[in-house]
């Protein structure tokens, strides 16, 4: 036996269709809102940016009304600091001096509103971000972010003032912040609104799925078959693409239920003729078997003569074979033919291999069953005739000196019935066909005698009659039938 393939790893379910569809509405809008916020943020920092920097200038031109001290040997260099000592300024603002010919120095109001002397290395650092624009960010030590202008006082100063960037980056992060939230209250409240309107719409799809679901379960293979299910009605509508699929269900589920119909009401007329036709055949078969027979007695016929009337009353003998087969079969189709009762199916292929050895004495029988009794509920002579079918098959289409085993065993609540032998097999392309009627093993297997092709069509109609199944498993040297049927509960007194 061949063991069961691995389960293969990392293989991701695909996602269902309400999910794709959320996910790439969703993830558009997300997009799209993700867009609007960096694009009004830039804007609205731009705009911010500008007004900082006209603020600078506001600023600065009233430093520079109120006009700069001169410098002198006892104040040094800063200017900066006498200067926004002089005046009222707001805090944050920063002012770099550079007097002609001097070293640059700076100061800053601080929050309280009072000047604080810059280092070098924060002058440096606001007069290195002028280098390229009059109008540029600086960013420095302690201080942070500033926004920053150069001007030119006369042939005397160069000036450098600026205003902190902190008021201009805390309302850009309020309307990221603000932006975000309701965004995301937004999406969310999208996603609840497209998986109520996407389950809806697909409400019809999951409808046919379903009765499409239901319907394949469907035993269509053989006998009567109704298809009542239906795409229900609230759910079919032609003026929708997904209702005209429910539409297009139920009108194709109508066609093969007529289909059905049509080749189950054929199928019970063939029953019907090949069954009358079998019974109406009987009586001039027998009436030609008993003429022969009979005309076989005259002494006075000549060797021809008898040698037709032979050949006539085997024809015969064929023919109703043939005839008593195919009444069978279409009784078996008809659910008659079956006297149950109470069957030993141990006892039962005993027999059954004890009547197989003489018509085969040139193959090995073996037989292989319990000690105790494996009882089932059935027809004794029709599953004789099961068995009595499966060894002269196994008899017929081997070559002489094969092994034939029989084998009874209790497998749970079924009792099994193997034929097994080592002969040649069965050809694969015929293996599908094998319990067809009229079918024939000839390509695989040598045949020795004739047949009417119905024995093991018979045989698995007798087996499913019974509530059981036959299987058969084939290869070089390995050819085995299997009978399975339902068993009788074992008792303490069996």
């Amino acid at each position: 036996m061949t063991s069961a393939p691995a389960p293969t790893r990392g293989v991701r379910r695909p996602l269902s269709l309400q999910t794709r569809l959320m996910a790439t509405v969703i993830g558009i809008v997300a997009l799209i809102l993700a867009a609007v916020a960096v694009g009004t943020s830039a804007i609205l920092g731009g705009i911010l940016q500008q007004n900082l920097d006209n603020k600078v200038r506001d600023v600065t031109a009233g430093v520079l009304q109120r006009g700069l001290p001169a410098p002198s040997l006892t104040t040094g260099t800063m200017l900066a600091f006498r200067t926004l000592q002089d005046s009222r300024n707001q805090p944050g603002f920063l002012l770099v001096v550079r007097a002609p010919g001097g070293i640059p120095d700076g100061a800053y109001v601080d929050d309280e509103g009072d000047v604080r002397q810059l280092t070098a290395r924060q002058v440096q650092q606001v007069v290195a971000s002028l280098q390229q624009s009059p109008s540029s960010t600086a960013a420095v030590d302690a201080l942070g972010a500033y926004r920053v202008r150069a001007y030119t006082v006369g042939n005397t100063y160069d000036l450098a003032a600026g205003l902190p960037l902190s008021e201009v980056n805390t309302t850009i992060a309020q309307i990221l912040t603000t932006v975000l939230l309701v965004t995301l209250g937004g999406l969310l409240l999208l996603a609840a609104a497209i998986a109520v309107v996407i389950r809806r719409g697909l409400r019809p799809l999951r409808a046919v799925a379903a009765t499409a679901t239901r319907v394949a379960a469907l035993p269509m293979a053989q006998g009567e078959v109704l298809i009542a299910e239906r795409v229900p009605a609230d759910q079919v509508d032609e003026h929708s693409e997904i209702g005209r699929v429910g539409a297009a269900l139920n009108t194709l589920l109508d066609h093969v239920g007529a289909s059905l119909q049509a080749r189950q009401h054929n199928e019970e007329r063939m029953r019907s003729f090949v069954a009358d036709a079998s019974h109406e055949l009987r009586t001039p078969l027998a009436s030609i078997r008993g003429y022969s027979e009979l005309s076989l007695r005259d002494p006075s016929l000549n060797e021809n003569t008898s040698q037709a009337l032979e050949r006539i009353q085997a024809q015969s003998l064929r023919m109703t074979a043939l005839v008593e087969d195919l009444l069978l079969l279409a009784r078996l189709d008809e659910g008659q033919e079956l006297v149950v009762g109470t069957v030993d199916l141990t006892q039962l292929v005993l027999e059954a291999v004890g009547d197989a050895r003489p018509a085969g004495t040139d193959h090995r029988w073996v037989v292989d069953v319990p000690e105790d009794p494996v009882v089932i509920a059935g027809d004794a002579g029709r599953l004789h005739q099961v068995a009595a079918n499966l060894l002269a098959n196994a008899r017929t289409h081997t070559p002489a000196g094969t092994e034939v085993t029989a084998t009874v065993t209790r497998e749970g609540a079924s009792a099994v019935l193997r034929v097994h032998d080592d002969g040649p097999g069965i050809d694969p392309s015929v293996a599908a066909e094998l319990f067809e009627r009229f079918a024939r093993a000839d390509r695989s297997r040598a045949r020795q005698t004739g047949g009417t092709g119905l024995g093991l069509s018979i045989a698995r109609a007798i087996v499913q009659a019974h509530n059981g199944t036959l299987t058969v498993r084939s290869s070089p040297g390995d050819t085995t039938f299997e009978v399975r049927l339902p068993a009788r509960p074992t008792t303490p007194g069996q």
